[in-house]
């Protein structure tokens, strides 16, 4: 189903354009050509380097031709396993003259430590596609939605601040000041996700302003924001955590859904048949669902912890909080390896790991003593 969402998955023709879904986004400017070559991987066995030649010729060129009438690019697959089935591979071009512009694709396939006359050619391609909006060139690729990330995080918002009220009236909270102050730690918590990555990511240069969020970002942010907001407004600093928890896991579940339907952390290529063929807005392939995988653990955690906190325990408040924020931060580094991202550390994976599981033994400790 993924393979059609933004494209026709290569059945129609193995060469397509990314086109804008709304016709006053697609005239607006920057523009660039964003295509997509579609391929059955070579049943030879073992891994393949597939190298896609394109060409490009703006057509109605009114004048004399210049360099931004044409183009060549190159794009690389370094590895393709025989077996992991229909593949799409997105390439996009910047800073070309905006137009109709007519693409051939050629492609081969390199055996791993094979000879060049081991080379297997892939089928050719062509066509005649416009330039659209450059963020939408970009952001855009068969199996993404645009859109996707942003409302569903917002959905998950939603879904959190009920929830989070539902419970602060539970522990006896003025559900009014909970929620300015969860307003106000989300928006916080929002720009905290930004400085985190950026501060982790130095390396990158700036783009989209909903690229890059990072969830420990948000989390730190957003719980210093409950305790000091809390203190400021004498409430009690452990029930109000106990009864946030459940909504940021909450709202982690859902998020995590916008992130496969948007492209982002995405997982490695598999050719499991329980793969779910899903994108990185440059590669679509079947892939481990890791985003369902670190869905599916967030939404358990927020119903376990919700179930703790309806119960109010009284002699260990915040314990909670910490049991259901070190549980899921442990169960994303565990998951972080099928994740098709590289890591910026070594071994912060590993200390991360071991503090959250030492942080979850004493919470669990605190709660079942108490």
């Amino acid at each position: 189903m993924l393979a059609r969402v933004g494209g026709a998955a290569g059945t129609t023709s193995a060469l397509e354009f990314i086109t804008s879904p709304f016709s006053a986004v697609a005239e607006l400017r920057p523009h660039a050509l964003g295509i997509t070559y579609w391929f059955d991987p070579p049943t030879a066995t073992g891994p393949h380097e597939v190298r896609v030649r394109l060409t490009g010729r703006r057509l109605d060129v009114e004048g004399t031709r210049t360099p931004a009438d044409d183009f060549v690019a190159m794009a690389t697959l370094p590895q393709v396993q025989p077996g992991s089935r229909r593949t799409a591979l997105t390439h996009r071009v910047v800073d070309k003259a905006p137009g109709r512009w007519h693409v051939t694709a050629e492609a081969i396939a390199t055996p791993h430590g094979g000879k060049p006359s081991d080379a297997v050619r892939l089928p050719s391609a062509e066509g005649v596609g416009s330039t659209t909006f450059a963020p939408v060139a970009t952001m855009r690729a068969p199996g993404v939605v645009l859109g996707a990330w942003p409302t569903m995080v917002g959905l998950g918002v939603v879904l959190a601040l009920i929830l989070q009220s539902t419970l602060a009236r539970a522990h006896g909270l003025p559900t009014t000041k909970v929620l300015i102050l969860a307003l106000i730690a989300s928006i916080l918590g929002a720009a905290g996700a930004k400085i985190y990555y950026r501060l982790t990511h130095l390396k990158e240069s700036g783009g989209r302003a909903l690229a890059g969020l990072s969830v420990q970002g948000f989390v730190i942010v957003a719980t210093v924001t409950f305790v000091l907001g809390g203190a400021l407004q004498d409430l009690p600093i452990g029930h109000l955590l106990d009864a946030t928890v459940p909504a940021l896991l909450v709202g982690q579940a859902v998020g995590r859904l916008g992130c496969l339907f948007g492209g982002c952390c995405a997982g490695l290529p598999t050719r499991s048949r329980w793969g779910v063929w899903s994108s990185d807005r440059r590669v679509g392939t079947r892939r481990i669902p890791v985003q369902l995988m670190e869905s599916a653990a967030a939404a358990t955690l927020a119903l376990l912890t919700a179930i703790i906190a309806w119960q109010v325990p009284t002699s260990a408040a915040g314990a909670l909080f910490i049991a259901g924020v070190a549980a899921y931060i442990a169960l994303r580094q565990i998951l972080f390896p099928l994740r098709g991202v590289p890591r910026s550390t070594r071994h912060g994976r590993h200390i991360t790991l071991a503090a959250a599981l030492t942080l979850l033994a004493a919470a669990l400790a605190a709660l079942l003593l108490g």
